[in-house]
């Protein structure tokens, strides 16, 4: 009798491990050497991925849907216990069934590639929407549909996000954009803030690094207006300064609004129809830009009948992303699981 009730308590003993095994998925990481990544600009092809697979992969044979998620300005691939606690925490509290998430390093020389294509600094729209995805379904057991791909992603991210999903909506169906950036010149990124002053005044590489809104538009510029014969930072401006007075750039002005999805939407506007579902939002107490920017964004969908929610929350830029109170776990999730094919 003692035998088997030690046998018993050893039984369930090792369900118990299991069981708790079960509740956690794994991170893998890997390098991809990019083709649309090769560029003159200096930036390294070689990017890092990392991939979030759900409880019981390896133990399984089911195919998964996939979000594909954009870091902010400054970050990069790392997908860190925190984030993992929560991926984990949404399917344990059946937020999303078990699904796999993505995330691709796009950190460059000025700390964000803002994922375009540029003729200096690489295609990264292509090597996201196209490399990155033919490589995971190929890897990995995915749904390779567009209906079971969403992308998601934060600040420039969020920017990312929409502008790919808008362009690829035969890769993606649908787009969460968490209080996306650079959505429309306005504010700090407006003409007469003091932010294009500064950068005209920026010289090397050193300075540069000591500010954040010169960085911003340094890393934009080398995206969407590449100048090869313009150093040190290669690129061009929409707007400069003499004195106070204001000079504008008509031709970089209109490569940059080629660039911004408020002034994107008109023309893609069919792409975004095809889309399954789309969703904004930003906290109420976020840098004056982001409500104003993202207002206009939602208005101009408004207008030519693009369904999709936008929504404000009590919170600032990143106080209530990846928390268990914040918008991964509570908002984003259910959204990908309502719209995503499972």
């Amino acid at each position: 009798m003692k035998k088997i009730l030690f046998l018993l308590l050893i039984l369930n003993s090792s369900i118990g491990v299991q069981g708790a095994f079960a509740q956690s998925g794994k991170v893998v990481s890997f390098v991809l050497n990019s083709k649309a990544l090769q560029n003159t600009g200096g930036e390294d092809p070689n990017r890092k991925v990392s991939i979030y697979l759900p409880p019981n992969y390896d133990g399984s044979s089911q195919r998964y849907p996939v979000i594909y998620y954009l870091h902010g300005f400054m970050g990069k691939d790392n997908i860190f216990a925190q984030m993992q606690a929560i991926l984990d925490e949404g399917i344990k509290r059946n937020k999303i069934r078990p699904f796999i998430f993505v995330q691709a390093d796009h950190f460059t020389l000025y700390e964000g590639s803002f994922y375009s294509n540029s003729s200096l600094t690489g295609n990264w729209d292509e090597f996201e929407s196209k490399e990155l995805v033919e490589y995971v379904d190929k890897n990995f057991r995915t749904l390779a549909t567009r209906e079971s791909r969403g992308i998601a992603g934060h600040s420039m991210g969020g920017y990312g996000a929409f502008k790919i999903g808008m362009l690829h909506p035969e890769v993606f169906s649908s787009i969460y954009a968490l209080s996306p950036g650079l959505l429309a010149m306005v504010k700090e990124f407006g003409p007469n803030s003091p932010s294009f002053k500064e950068v005209q005044n920026v010289k090397t590489q050193e300075d540069l690094k000591k500010t954040y809104y010169p960085k911003v538009l340094v890393a934009v510029a080398r995206a969407w207006s590449p100048n090869p014969n313009k150093p040190p930072f290669y690129c061009d401006f929409p707007f400069s300064y003499e004195g106070d007075k204001m000079i504008v750039n008509q031709a970089v002005l209109e490569k940059w609004e080629a660039n911004m999805p408020v002034y994107m939407v008109n023309k893609y506007a069919d792409n975004l129809r095809k889309l399954t579902a789309i969703k904004l939002d930003w906290g109420r107490n976020d840098s004056p830009r982001f409500p104003i920017q993202i207002g206009m964004l939602s208005q101009r969908l408004e207008n030519l009948g693009i369904n999709h929610y936008a929504e404000e929350y009590i919170g600032d830029h990143g106080n209530k992303i990846w928390t268990t109170d914040g918008r991964v776990l509570n908002d984003l999730l259910p959204f990908f699981n309502d719209y995503l094919k499972f």
